[in-house]
């Protein structure tokens, strides 16, 4: 037996699904509850509607570490496709409406994953940008082909995987014998690596060996 909570989440999926407008009567309706109940679990039919979204999204985009950051970056990018195409009206959602200085608390999770992976990719070298700048500009671009497809009639997934080697082209580059490390990339590496264990560090020295290591990045 399903408890009100569940209820309420699944009432609100079936909805957004089936395209109809997910009201709080509809939803409390569809789940056999009364409007104080939504509002004790949720807060708000707003609440109720980003629980539902912050759920698919985080079972579609959550990657386990594979060891190689660049496998983990497609893979990433191609589930994210992949969410947006299988949910439409959550993806809609999620992106139809943003609103100006104020980052969405549901993909926040997700932005922050892809984050920590191009952290990944730059303790090894990888990295032509700091990975915050570079996991703005996949992360865009992420976006921007998940709604083109969701738009076409047939999704085009060719066209998905060349935005996708283009944007991780534009960050990342693979380190070789024949071409060592330039001082930018050498500057993003230490940087990721004091990071992700700063030793014995004081805060005010990290904060000073960033600003060193961002002056020769650029």
């Amino acid at each position: 037996m399903q408890n009100a909570r569940d209820r309420l989440l699944l009432a609100a999926a079936e909805l957004l699904e089936s395209g109809a407008t997910v009201s709080t009567r509809a939803v409390c309706e569809r789940a056999g509850v009364q409007a104080p109940t939504l509002y004790h679990h949720f807060g708000s039919k707003q609440g109720l509607i980003d629980a539902v979204a912050n759920h698919g999204f985080t079972q579609y985009t959550a990657v386990e570490n594979s060891g190689d950051p660049l496998d983990d970056l497609r893979t990433g990018w191609d589930r994210h496709v992949q969410f947006g195409l299988a949910h439409p009206s959550f993806y809609g959602l999620l992106y139809g409406r943003a609103e100006p200085g104020k980052p969405c608390a549901v993909t926040a999770p997700a932005h922050a994953a892809l984050r920590e992976r191009f952290t990944a990719a730059a303790a090894r070298g990888m990295l032509k940008v700091p990975a915050a700048d570079a996991a703005e500009q996949v992360f865009a671009a992420n976006v921007g082909i998940t709604l083109t497809l969701i738009s076409q009639p047939e999704p085009d997934f060719g066209l998905s995987k060349r935005v996708r080697e283009a944007a991780l082209a534009g960050v990342l580059h693979t380190p070789s014998a024949d071409a060592p490390a330039t001082r930018a990339s050498a500057a993003l590496t230490l940087r990721a690596l004091v990071d992700s264990d700063p030793g014995d560090l004081t805060p005010g020295e990290r904060a000073l060996l960033g600003e060193l290591l961002e002056r020769l990045t650029r």
